[in-house]
Parts: C-alpha cells; structure tokens; sequence
C-alpha cells in the first residue's frame, strides 16, 4: 500500500491540512503554486485517542474530502488520504515523514494546531536536516495567539466577562460612543426564559442536511473502527463551506431573533426539543468552514435591519457566545497547558456510570440529554452544563472519564474547547480558574429552566426516600462535604444558610438517601 500512496510528480514543498483547518479562506491559497502539494488525510489516530461518535468521525472524514475537493478546484495540487491508505501508519510524524521522502519535498509548513496532542506531535517531528520546517498561524481566531499571555495568566484566575468587554472595545462591536449598545454590556438577566405549552408549536424547524457518507462508514468497518451512537442512512451536519454559510444565514434569520430569549431552556414537548434556537454552527466553526468574524458580522447584520430593543438582547448573546466564551476558553486552554489536563481539584474519583453510554436511566432530564447526544451527537450547552455536567459534579465523577465522554460524544468537540468547559465550567476541577463557583444545582433548576420533572419517575419536589429526586440529594450531600472549601464563597455561602436551618433529621435523611445512589449510581 505504501509504495501505491503517492503516483504524482514530486513536489518542493508539502503543506498539511488537519481535519480541522478546512479554511479555504487562509493565505497558503492566495496562490496556486505546482510546486506546493497539499495533503489531508483521514488517519487511525484521530479515530482512537478517545471512542468517538459516529456522527463525528464520519463528519469529519466527509468535510476533509469536501474541503480536498474544493481546493483543487481552485487549482492547488491536493492529495487526500483516506484510512485505508493510510492503514499502515502509526502515526501522523511517521505518514509525514514518509510523504516528504516520497515527493522530494525540501520544505514542511503546517497551520498551528488548536490541541495539544497535535502541536506535540508536530513540533517533535524528525525530519532530514535538508527539509526546512515552518509553522504559519491558523488566520482564524480574532485574539492572536502570541497575545495570549497578554490577557491571560497561567494558574490565574481570569473572568470571561472581563475579558469580553476588552474584545467588545477592541473590535467595535455593540458599541456605540465607546459605550455599550442599549447601555448594558450583558442582557444574560433576560435571556433564561423557560419554554411554555404555547411556545413549542412556535419553534422553528431545524434546517438540516442530506449528506450520503456510505462510502466512509465502509471505510470505518473496513478499518475495525470502534465507535459509538447511532448514524442515519445520510449525515445531517454541514460538510463543506456552503452548507456551513447556509445554515448561518438560517439561523439569523429564523433563529435568532429568540436565541436569547430561549438559549438556557430545555423541552421534552417538542420534536425540534434538541434544537430548539440554537444555530448548530459550532462544528463548521471548529473545523473553520466559517470564521468568528463573518459569523459575527452575519449576526449584526440581521440585528441592522431592524435595530430594536427587543432584538438587542438576542444579538448580544450570541456574539458574547462567539467574541467572548469561545476565544476565552481557547486563551484558557493554551495559557494553562499542559498542567490544565490534569485538574482534579476536589478529588472526584466515581465512575462514570454505564447510562452514559446507553440513555437507560429514570432520571427524565440526563435520560433525554444523554438520548439525544447518542441519536445527534449533539447537545446544546445547557445540557452539557446543567444536566450531565452537573450530575457528574454533584456525583463526584471522575474528570478524566467525563472529559473522555464529552470530548467522544459530541460532534463539534476539539480538545482546546472541550477540556476548559469540562474540566472548569462543568466540574471545578480547575478549583475556580474558569468559574467564579460551582454550577451545582438541584432538581429545583431542572424543574424551573425545563418540562422533563412533569414526566419524570421520580419527583422533583422530594429530598429523601426512594422516589425522591436523586439530584436533591446529591446535590446537598456534594455542598455538605465541600463546605470547607465552599463555604466562604460569598456567591453560595447563603446555600449553607439555608441548609443549616434545615431539621437535623431531614439533613440526616438527605444525606443517607445521597450516600445510597453513590453506592450505586448505575440503579438510578
């Protein structure tokens, strides 16, 4: 196979493409040059650091022949490697290095990977000391990566809102006379409304595609491929630039105008239930078929026609999602590896129950998360916040299968994303870094943000005993046996007041039903 991968003319310079660098928009293609071969390849490593969703891996594979496609067309020299091409290979560096022998290559240029692993991985590269290796920056984040330091400290805790504002005057956007638009810089207060009865039949229906990918599920079953999750006979998810442009534009204009309004709330009355306002743009962002800047510019653009009040507070969220969280989490990640990935902060070692991988639980509200996430690979973040992820913290799971599970599970996670709102938002394990507290919560958020306690098996509005809420319980015992570090905290330290003036024996019920479901939390 190896002496078959490669029947071309030799190139001076070979240019790699990860699988989430399909930018066509990047300055390496400014200018066809038939000494310049581009490769993208679908490798056996990306498919095992962690058991993936099929959904995943086949949207991956399918964007990169998508993206190899497109390129050539445009009269670039491309070579796409698929995984049984690829099937000999340990490794990136070793296909790398074989690819260079093989073209004759005197020069290697690659995009600074957004994980980890990978700029390891290239940065160790051993190459012939006649090949001249270069790094170029990805072109895709608004804050440039060598001024990360400038805003961020490492070990240090750095607030995301903070570092909005700075991103908001930097780039002029909602600003009006170097004030905020509507003279709020945040309308997170207005937009956790719940979703009513008459609401649900309002929802619009998700736009959604048609993409046949049969040949690369043979590929996965060809290679012995283990994953999980359920696939369709096609792929819904965007796979090349216009699709991704098309479902902005979608978004924007039937979307948006309630994103806000409705981004923290969860139905189970609905068909549309794990769509809702969401805009599901995260994958084709992650993987630069769109950049934050035109996403941007396309939300303010609909908010320019018709700049109301009642619009201002739909458009603020979603920008502060795209210019605030999601460049912050990227400063986070990159200013605190590689220690970050090694958080554990309040010592949480249970494991992650088997539901997690099946759905097969009485609690209605992870039940539908977790449903949902295997048949779409998808979940939007309040369900990966304030559902599993709030279990797994009140539960004490440990962080390393969590971030395993989320990083496997969903469709649009890359490591650099996925471990700082895991390992920080979801479960403190970076003892505050990203979070000002823990997101811990009862049934009583369930029950306030969503419909699921009306259907549930157990009720929402007990502490104790065997029909209790398991998330009450739990919920009380993680504050109890963390008081000593949670205690001052002036954002919860009322929570402490409340439970002290409790009845000592309800306490002791509470706690006594808690320890129970730890003991075996598969029952639940």
């Amino acid at each position: 196979m190896k002496t078959q991968i490669l029947k071309q003319e030799p190139a001076q310079r070979l240019r790699w493409i990860l699988g989430d660098q399909l930018d066509a928009n990047h300055s390496w293609f400014n200018e066809v040059d038939p000494q310049t071969l581009y490769v993208i390849a679908e490798l056996h490593q990306e498919t095992n650091y962690v058991r993936h969703h099929v959904q995943k891996i086949v949207s991956f594979f399918a964007s990169m022949e998508a993206f190899a496609r497109q390129i050539n067309l445009s009269g670039h020299r491309v070579l796409h490697l698929d995984l049984n091409q690829t099937s000999e290979f340990e490794n990136l560096p070793e296909l790398i290095a074989f690819l260079c022998k093989k073209c004759g290559a005197t020069r290697f240029e690659y995009q600074r990977p957004d994980e980890y692993r990978l700029l390891t991985q290239l940065e160790g590269l051993k190459l012939p000391k006649k090949i001249i290796i270069k790094r170029y920056e990805s072109e895709h984040f608004l804050l440039p990566f060598n001024e990360i330091p400038d805003f961020f400290t490492t070990g240090k805790m750095t607030r995301m809102e903070n570092f909005y504002r700075k991103m908001r005057l930097r780039f002029d956007i909602l600003i009006e006379d170097n004030e905020p638009s509507g003279g709020r810089w945040n309308f997170d207060a207005e937009n956790r409304s719940k979703l009513k009865p008459a609401d649900l039949a309002e929802i619009p229906h998700p736009h959604i595609y048609d993409n046949q990918v049969s040949a690369i599920l043979s590929r996965l079953k060809k290679n012995r491929i283990s994953y999980f999750g359920s696939i369709a006979d096609s792929l819904i998810w965007p796979i090349d630039r216009a699709q991704s442009l098309e479902l902005l534009e979608k978004f924007c204009s039937d979307f948006l105008p309630k994103f806000g309004l409705y981004q923290d709330a969860m139905t189970g009355k609905s068909e549309h239930a794990w769509s809702l306002y969401h805009s599901r743009i995260s994958f084709s962002l992650n993987c630069k078929m769109l950049s934050p800047k035109e996403v941007i510019e396309a939300a303010l653009r609909q908010y320019n026609k018709k700049p109301d009040a009642s619009l201002l507070p739909q458009v603020e969220g979603f920008v502060r999602q795209i210019l605030g969280w999601r460049e912050y989490i990227r400063g986070m990640y990159w200013q605190n590896m590689p220690a970050y990935r090694e958080k554990n902060y309040l010592n949480a070692t249970s494991k992650l129950p088997d539901f997690f991988w099946t759905g097969k639980t009485k609690m209605r509200c992870v039940s539908a998360a977790i449903n949902q996430s295997l048949e779409f690979s998808y979940a939007h973040h309040i369900q990966r916040l304030m559902v599993t992820g709030n279990f797994c913290l009140i539960a004490g799971i440990d962080p390393d299968q969590v971030e395993e599970w989320y990083l496997g599970i969903y469709i649009d996670a890359i490591e650099w994303v996925e471990m700082p709102n895991t390992r920080g938002m979801a479960l403190f394990s970076d003892g505050g870094l990203i979070a000002s507290k823990p997101y811990a919560a009862s049934g009583n958020y369930i029950n306030k943000m969503t419909d699921y306690c009306n259907d549930c098996s157990y009720k929402v509005k007990e502490k104790f005993g065997e029909s209790a809420c398991p998330l009450n319980s739990l919920y009380w015992h993680f504050m109890d046996r963390n008081r000593s570090e949670f205690g001052k905290n002036p954002r919860i330290g009322m929570t402490y007041r409340v439970w002290d003036k409790q009845d000592e024996t309800v306490r002791a019920a509470t706690l006594e039903r808690a320890e129970k479901l730890l003991s075996n939390l598969n029952a639940l």
